[in-house]
């Protein structure tokens, strides 16, 4: 049978196959215009408005009085704010160490190839499962003196035992930092347990093999290699410190008095409660700030190290 040396003509593209193509590229585009466009209207439309607002008069409804900086000079005038700041403060430092510290030794405890990782990991990944209201509902139960821990040690006839730091002004503000750390801790730990499965072993039993110990291997080789996953977990964590409200809401309630509140618990009351949605504009572009100051330098540094 003979074989045709005639070449092969080329396939000539249509007009129906250059619409097809037209219409594969723009279908993603089409598909994902709905959410983009709701995304940026309900997300950056109203963070630009909440940012007109903090300019404005405006109270129980929004208004268009243009006030300028009024509600900022007033805002740090105002004795609950600079409480709130405080408290941020100190829940913001507490939660993040404590979250930190808890976090990387459990992930050491972990990488060392005990047995039952694989039901232990999941026990401490579990509280971050919860939502904030659940966590702060449970330990208020946990920390009422009358039904929680203090009242169990009375039972087992532990009379002197006392810990009522839910009720107390001053201690307070740290029952919040005990439930925010059991609920972030087991996220922490699995951060910093990828960081370390990602060590290469071999730079490890070369340092072993030149004598160092397990304390000069972990300052000087594993802590070093794990500056992502540090970075990571602060930035994570001072996101949540900052916008924590519910937490707050359900385990006590930003009490006793102002003991426990913070800027999202204050924005909300002077916005809905007060009805001084000025002030409450101004003390939510504050906070956006501070969110953005530790948000862009992150991502600034991941962006220039990726290229």
């Amino acid at each position: 049978m003979a074989i045709s040396d005639a070449p092969v003509r080329p396939r000539v593209e249509t007009p129906r196959d250059d619409l097809r193509t037209r219409f594969q590229n723009w279908l993603p585009k089409i598909v994902l215009a709905p959410s983009f466009a709701i995304m940026v209207i309900f997300v950056y439309g109203f963070i630009a408005f909440t940012i007109y607002l903090s300019f404005t008069d405006s109270r129980m409804l929004p208004s268009f009085g243009w006030v300028g900086w009024d509600n900022y000079d007033r805002l740090f005038r105002i004795r609950e704010w600079n409480v709130a700041i405080t408290n941020l403060a100190i829940f913001a430092s507490l939660y993040i160490v404590i979250s930190t510290i808890i976090g990387l030794l459990l992930a050491i405890f972990l990488d060392q190839k005990i047995r039952g990782e694989g039901i232990l990991r999941p026990i401490f990944l579990y509280p971050m499962a919860l939502s904030f209201i659940v966590t702060g509902t449970a330990w208020k139960w946990f920390l009422d003196p009358g039904i929680g821990i203090e009242a169990t040690m009375h039972l087992w006839g532990f009379e002197n035992f006392r810990f009522d730091w839910i009720k107390d002004r001053e201690m307070a503000i740290y029952t919040v930092v005990i439930a925010a750390v059991w609920q972030s801790s087991g996220f922490v730990m699995a951060m910093f347990l990828a960081g370390l499965r990602g060590i290469d072993n071999e730079i490890l039993k070369a340092a072993q093999m030149d004598g160092a110990s397990n304390w000069q291997l972990y300052r000087r080789i594993i802590l070093p290699q794990l500056r992502p996953a540090f970075l990571s977990a602060f930035v994570i964590l001072a996101h949540l410190a900052i916008k924590s409200y519910d937490l707050v809401i359900a385990l006590t309630g930003g009490g006793p008095g102002n003991a426990t509140a913070l800027p999202a618990t204050f924005m909300y009351s002077y916005t809905f409660t007060r009805n001084q949605m000025g002030i409450g504009a101004s003390s939510a572009v504050i906070m956006l700030m501070t969110i953005a100051a530790i948000m862009i330098p992150y991502l600034y540094a991941e962006l220039k190290e990726k290229k």
